[in-house]
């Protein structure tokens, strides 16, 4: 082998290996994606009148918040992937998903029975939205706190947090296909606790995962 195409080989493998966080970053979730789909085919399925439950504009804002917060998590733990990042401003993010929500809730009691609020806060599912979004999380979490690690992040527990975040925005995704809540009182009560529990997890595994 001639020099020259050895040292275009080092340097062509070098480039490969420092690819940005980003790039690998992206390429977990997306990777993990089609393991939480099969999870969640096998074990909840789609609501079954998901066609109609379209027209409904409460079913519909569970996605937009959920995508919400998993677009605004992203963002914040790629900055904190960085080693002289702090949280600061980038914390304001989280105020879209939770505007969306008050949004929600104000038309829930405008179009709705003040009178049954309790009833649409409580639910059907609560119980199943609380296990089935931190499991359908796991392949998620697990891929962002392994490319995370490409970065130095200087607080890993706070890092790995926001990894539980986007982790359960994600898995709510797919959820919300299944859930037959759809008024924003369940999505604020329920889908918050799991993403939480989420987010507990992904602190104390990021603890240990992202430490330097």
């Amino acid at each position: 082998m001639k020099t020259d195409d050895l040292i275009s080989g080092l340097t062509s493998d070098h480039d490969w290996r420092m690819q940005p966080v980003w790039v690998w970053f992206l390429a977990a979730l997306v990777a993990a994606l089609p393991v939480s789909v099969a999870m969640f085919m096998m074990s909840l399925g789609m609501r079954s009148d998901v066609m109609t439950a379209m027209h409904n504009p409460f079913f519909d804002l569970k996605f937009i918040v959920t995508i919400t917060l998993a677009s605004a998590a992203i963002a914040v733990s790629l900055h904190l992937s960085r080693p002289e990042a702090s949280l600061g401003k980038w914390v304001w993010l989280l105020a879209v998903p939770l505007g969306l929500l008050g949004i929600g809730i104000a038309s829930d009691l405008a179009v709705n029975e003040r009178a049954g609020w309790s009833t649409r806060l409580i639910g059907k599912n609560s119980m199943t939205c609380m296990i089935a979004i931190p499991l359908l999380a796991l392949p998620f979490l697990i891929g962002a706190l392994l490319t995370l690690r490409r970065g130095a992040p200087a607080r890993p527990a706070l890092t790995g947090a926001f990894a539980g975040l986007l982790s359960a925005g994600l898995a709510a995704t797919l959820y919300a296909s299944h859930c037959t809540d759809d008024s924003p009182l369940f999505v604020t009560a329920w889908y918050t606790i799991a993403a939480l529990v989420t987010a507990a997890v992904g602190a104390m595994a990021g603890a240990r995962i992202l430490k330097m």
